[in-house]
């Protein structure tokens, strides 16, 4: 048998509680890399663009090597 607790009762179930505000928490990485993205908006999309054409570079390089 399994030495975990067995209890069902809604103690067990982390939450956050009440009294505790969005503000008191600190945000996530992805929150915080999403509104980085938002914020800097050109420079997502340069990086994007560059890595596309990079792989699409490589990819038809790569092709016609081994044709």
């Amino acid at each position: 048998m399994s030495n975990l607790p067995q209890s069902s009762q809604p103690t067990d179930i982390p939450s956050l509680s009440p009294n505790v505000t969005p503000s008191d928490t600190p945000p996530s990485y992805v929150r915080l890399a999403m509104r980085n993205m938002v914020r800097k908006r050109g420079t997502s999309i340069k990086h994007f663009v560059v890595v596309t054409v990079g792989l699409l570079v490589f990819l038809v390089s790569i092709s016609y090597l081994t044709r």
